[in-house]
């Protein structure tokens, strides 16, 4: 079976082709400013070499249509007809309490990710036009949709409800989400198979630190707790958004800079984290290297940033009663070698020993980072979200 995985944000689809006979990817690339001038695809060759052809994509229809053409062009493609596409899998941000699992789309399942797109307006919004594009390009192919907070919807009602009333849950559906599921649902399997864990008697940490970074505490296979909340701004300080905040701040910000509703949810998503601390870059790579160039700033968002992934590290320990593992994942907590030594300084009283010389030589690879004898394993597993939405994908289709 031959599976297409789409990520389609509000400007951008991400793609991957998988013969998951063997669960090789066949193809894979990028389109990047869907409406906007100066679009474009960037194709990622068998050989490791990328190639970006520019082209006009002013919709989603037009930008998934592209992607079709490069999965059939001679030179970079790799496939002759698009019937060899079984299916397709998205990726949704949010599924609300709508959806707790995979679906294979249908019209009413269109509607509840339509339905929620108050809660992920941007995210919501494209994965729609994904979904409807394909749908309009190759009728009749199945499609399925894999929701990003389905898996912390294992949460228990006194760690996902905010202290409000409850009317406004049974409402609005306020309440706690978590997000990044799909890459902590791989890594805390993963993890469990690399160390020879029972996942179902494991106590998991796992910890997605990327542009967007959240943690979770995964109790036998299933989430107690994660980070992010009703959107992904809570938690972590992240590249460009703020993370934890009193709401109070936010009010009086609010009035003090005159600033409308949507004005601040702005501000504190893509001005504030380590970009607004810094003023330099929401790239971490960025703060790293100012950092090391004497720069006070930098210097200070960084002990900011390791301190927050530090805390939650110690409030999930507590939550799930101790933990035998803690996970680093994406793309910072897989390369900056830094961050993971000092997020877990200072946790020695938990068992937890990280062994530098190894942490040092590791980036974007597998490897355990605690000593021999550290009571606690601490290990990077690079995330595969796609493989992810492909299985779904495959067993449901299978199952049609």
């Amino acid at each position: 079976m031959k599976v297409l995985v789409l990520n389609c944000g509000s400007s951008s689809i991400k793609y991957k082709l998988y013969n998951m006979d063997d669960e090789s990817v066949l193809a894979q690339g990028g389109v990047e400013r869907i409406g906007l001038d100066n679009a474009f695809i960037k194709v990622k060759l068998p050989n490791g070499e990328k190639k970006q052809i520019m082209h006009d994509m002013p919709d989603h229809k037009e930008g998934v249509n592209f992607v079709f053409k490069c999965l059939l062009d001679p030179e970079i493609g790799a496939i002759k007809d698009l019937k060899e596409i079984d299916a397709v899998g998205h990726r949704v941000v949010q599924g609300g309490d709508k959806f707790n699992e995979s679906v294979i789309v249908d019209k009413s399942v269109e509607d509840g990710i339509e339905e929620l797109c108050d809660l992920a307006p941007v995210h919501n919004a494209g994965h729609l036009k994904g979904i409807r594009a394909v749908d309009s390009l190759m009728p009749g192919t199945p499609q399925v949709c894999v929701f990003d907070n389905a898996f912390h919807s294992t949460m228990p009602d006194y760690a996902y409800l905010y202290a409000i009333p409850y009317e406004l849950y049974e409402k609005y559906h306020v309440r706690r989400y978590g997000f990044h599921g799909t890459s902590h649902r791989y890594v805390s399997k993963r993890v469990c198979e690399i160390l020879g864990l029972d996942q179902n008697n494991s106590k998991i940490i796992t910890c997605h630190i990327g542009n967007g970074g959240s943690v979770a505490a995964v109790l036998n296979g299933k989430v107690l707790d994660t980070s992010m909340g009703l959107t992904p701004l809570a938690g972590l300080m992240m590249g460009s958004r703020c993370g934890d905040i009193d709401a109070s701040a936010v009010t009086y910000l609010m009035d003090k800079l005159n600033m409308k509703p949507q004005e601040m949810a702005d501000f504190l998503n893509k001005k504030s984290g380590v970009l607004g601390i810094t003023g330099i870059s929401s790239d971490m790579r960025d703060i790293e290297n100012a950092a090391n160039e004497g720069n006070e700033k930098a210097q200070l968002a960084l002990r900011m940033y390791e301190y927050r992934i530090k805390k939650y590290i110690g409030a999930y320990t507590a939550a799930m009663g101790g933990v035998d593992a803690i996970v680093f994942t994406a793309g910072v907590g897989e390369n900056q070698t830094d961050l993971r030594e000092e997020a877990c300084k200072n946790l020695e009283y938990l068992g937890i020993k990280i062994n530098k010389e190894v942490n040092d030589k590791v980036r974007g690879e597998e490897a355990i980072i605690s000593t021999d004898d550290s009571k606690v394993k601490v290990v990077v597993v690079p995330t595969d979200e796609e493989i992810v939405i492909a299985r779904d994908t495959m067993e449901l289709v299978s199952k049609k």
